[in-house]
C-alpha cells in the first residue's frame, strides 16, 4: 500500500495514558484555542466558541461540553501535527465509535489542516486496507477498543497508528492553522457502477453549505436533544444529525449502534426533541411496539409524539409505514432525499403538507433538473426524468479519479443516477437508472464490488448479485452463483467465507446455485432475468 509519509514521527504513538472520564475540566486549560478556523466562514469551532458550557454531548454519566471538544479537539490537532504548521491536506483515518473522541477526533483532524476519513465501524480488514490505501492516508485514529482491527495495518510504511485515548490533555496546544474554506475537508467512500467504491471529495465550504441548509429548512434550536445511533462513516449520521446539531447549540446522546430497548427507553423518558433515523428502524419500531403491553406501548408512543421533528432518509419510506406511525405517534415522518455528493437535495417543508411516498422540493440554495434518456429537460408533469443537481452543497471531485468526475457532471450538473417525476409540486422518487445500485436498509450498495470479492472464492465460477424488493430492508441483496465442478457450494461456508470480507450489510441475503446465468445475445447477464429466479 502506497502512503503518503509526513514528518509524524513513530508508526505506534503511545503517550501517557489518561483514561479518566474527566480530564477535560476546562480549568485544565487556560488558553483558548484558535477557533477563528476556515477564513471567511463561521465554523463549527466559532459556534462552540459561542455555545461555550452548553452540553454537547450526553454519553452514559457524562456529559461534555462545547468547551470540552474544543479543548480535547486542539489536543489532538497538536498531537496530529507533530511541530508542524499544517497537514496541508494529509489524508487522516479514524475508527472511532459515535461519542466524544469521535467528534473531537474529526474535529482535531479538520482544525490541524487535515481531511478527515471516516470507516465503517463493520468494515473488514480488506475494506479498511483498501480505504486507507486508496485515500493515501498517513495516520489512522482509532479507539483502543478496536485497535485490534487495525494492528496489522499500522506496520505499513508510512502509515501512523494512534490510540485517541492515548492523546494527553495539554495546557496549551499552540497555535493552529487557518484553513481556507476552499480546502478539503473529507472524503467519504460511496459505493457506485464502476466496482470499488469511490471517495467522495467535500471542502469545508462545501459541509458548512449542507449544515446550513438544513440548520434553515428543519429548524434546528440550541434547546433541541437528539440520539444518534446512525453510521458516522455516512453523511447522514455526520451532517443530518452530528453536525447540524453541534452548529445549533444542541445536545447528541451517542449509541454505538441502534439499540432498540435503550434507545426506545429513552425516547419513554422524554429525552429527544428530533429523531432521525432510515425506514428500517421505523419498521422494526412499529413492530416492536406491536409485542407491547398498553402502559409501556403508551410511554413510548408519547416520547415520540412530542418530538417537534422526525425524519426518514437514505432509503425510500412505504406509504404504508408513514401511514402507521402518524396513527401510532400522531408524527407526519418527513421525509428527504439527498446522496453523499450531494448532501441533502429535497425535502418535504417543516411547516407544511407532507406528502407520503414524495421528497418534497428544493432545498433552499439547491438548484434541481429533471432530464429526460435524451438528454432534455422535463417539463411536462409526471413524466420521469433523471435528478441533476447543482449548487454550493454539490462535491468537487471523486478522489483521484479525474474521468469519474468528469462523467459525474452535465454542464456543471450531478447527475445523481436517481429518476423522479414531478407531480403537483413535489418530487417522487422512482428508482435507479443502474441495476448495479442497490439500496439496502439506507445503504448504497454496489452489485459489481459484491460480485468482485465472491468470484474470489474457488467455488466460483460465476455469479449475479441483485436487489431483490423487501418491505423492511427495501431491498436485500441476493447472489445467483455457477459453480466449479460437481461440488455443490455450501451456503453456510460460503456465507461465513463472505463475512471475512464484506461488510455485514453488503452480505447476500438469498444464495441460488444455478447451472447458468441468464444472457441477452450479445452475451450480457441480464440481471432482471436473474431477480426473476427469486421471485
Amino acid at each position: 500500500m502506497m502512503v503518503r509519509k509526513l514528518n509524524l514521527n513513530p508508526p505506534i504513538v503511545d503517550l501517557q495514558h489518561v483514561r479518566d472520564l474527566h480530564r477535560l475540566n476546562p480549568q485544565l486549560s487556560n488558553d483558548k484555542p484558535n477557533c477563528e478556523g476556515l477564513m471567511g466562514q463561521p465554523t463549527l469551532f466559532a459556534r462552540a466558541e459561542q455555545h461555550g458550557e452548553r452540553t454537547a454531548i450526553a454519553d452514559k454519566d457524562c456529559r461534555f461540553s462545547y468547551r470540552h471538544l474544543l479543548d480535547r479537539s486542539a489536543a489532538i490537532a497538536a498531537v496530529l501535527l507533530d511541530g508542524s504548521a499544517d497537514l496541508q491536506e494529509a489524508r487522516i483515518a479514524y475508527l472511532i465509535p459515535a461519542g466524544f473522541d469521535h467528534v473531537c477526533t474529526q474535529w482535531g483532524i479538520w482544525r490541524a489542516g487535515g481531511i478527515a476519513v471516516p470507516l465503517s465501524l463493520s468494515a473488514t480488514e480488506p475494506e479498511i486496507r483498501y480505504t486507507l490505501s486508496d485515500a493515501d492516508a498517513s495516520c489512522v485514529v482509532v479507539s483502543e477498543a478496536l485497535k485490534p482491527r487495525v494492528d496489522s495495518l499500522c506496520h505499513e510504511p508510512g502509515l501512523r497508528c494512534l490510540v485517541v485515548e492515548h492523546v494527553e490533555p495539554s495546557k496549551s496546544t499552540g497555535d493552529l492553522p487557518l484553513v481556507d474554506s476552499d480546502r478539503r475537508a473529507m472524503i467519504l467512500y460511496t459505493s457506485g457502477t464502476t466496482g470499488q467504491p469511490k471517495g467522495v471529495v467535500s471542502t469545508h465550504a462545501t459541509i458548512n453549505a449542507q449544515i446550513e441548509t438544513l440548520i434553515n429548512a428543519w429548524r434546528w434550536e440550541a434547546d433541541d436533544s437528539i440520539p444518534l445511533f446512525l453510521p458516522l462513516h455516512h453523511i447522514h449520521g455526520i451532517v443530518n444529525v452530528m453536525s447540524c446539531a453541534l452548529w445549533s447549540g444542541a445536545t447528541i446522546e451517542p449509541f454505538p449502534r441502534f439499540d432498540l430497548d435503550k434507545v426506545l427507553s429513552r425516547v419513554a423518558a422524554g429525552a429527544y426533541s428530533v429523531f432521525m433515523a432510515v425506514p428500517t428502524i421505523y419498521v422494526k419500531i412499529i413492530q416492536h411496539l406491536e409485542t407491547l403491553d398498553e402502559q409501556n406501548r403508551r410511554q413510548i408512543v408519547d416520547g415520540f409524539a412530542s418530538m417537534r421533528l422526525m425524519v426518514s432518509g437514505s432509503a425510500a419510506l412505504p406509504a404504508t409505514v408513514h401511514k402507521t406511525w402518524a396513527e401510532l405517534t400522531g408524527q407526519h415522518l418527513l421525509e428527504r432525499y439527498g446522496m453523499t455528493e450531494i448532501g441533502m437535495a429535497l425535502s418535504n417543508p417543516y411547516a407544511g403538507e407532507r406528502r407520503p411516498g414524495t421528497v418534497g422540493q428544493p432545498l433552499p440554495g439547491v438548484k434541481l433538473r429533471l432530464v429526460s434518456d435524451s438528454g432534455k429537460g422535463v417539463t411536462d408533469e409526471g413524466q420521469p426524468g433523471q435528478i441533476q443537481v447543482r449548487g454550493p452543497c454539490v462535491f468537487g471531485e471523486y478522489w483521484r479519479r479525474p474521468a469519474a468526475t468528469t462523467a459525474a457532471f452535465d454542464d456543471g450538473w450531478f447527475q445523481t443516477g436517481d429518476i423522479a417525476t414531478l407531480q403537483d409540486g413535489y418530487y417522487r422518487i422512482m428508482g435507479r437508472q443502474s441495476v448495479d445500485i442497490i439500496k439496502s436498509g439506507g445503504y448504497k450498495l454496489s452489485a459489481l464490488e459484491i460480485e468482485a470479492v465472491l468470484l474470489d472464492h474457488p467455488a466460483i465460477r460465476e455469479c449475479a448479485v441483485v436487489g431483490i424488493a423487501d418491505e423492511i430492508w427495501g431491498e436485500t441483496v441476493a447472489a445467483a452463483v455457477v459453480q466449479c465442478g460437481n461440488t455443490p457450494v455450501d451456503e453456510a461456508e460460503l456465507r461465513e467465507w463472505a463475512e471475512q470480507r464484506l461488510s455485514k450489510y453488503k452480505i447476500p441475503r438469498h444464495w441460488k446455485s444455478v447451472d447458468s446465468l441468464p444472457r441477452n445475445a450479445m452475451g450480457k447477464v441480464t440481471k432482471p432475468a436473474v431477480s426473476a429466479l427469486f421471485s
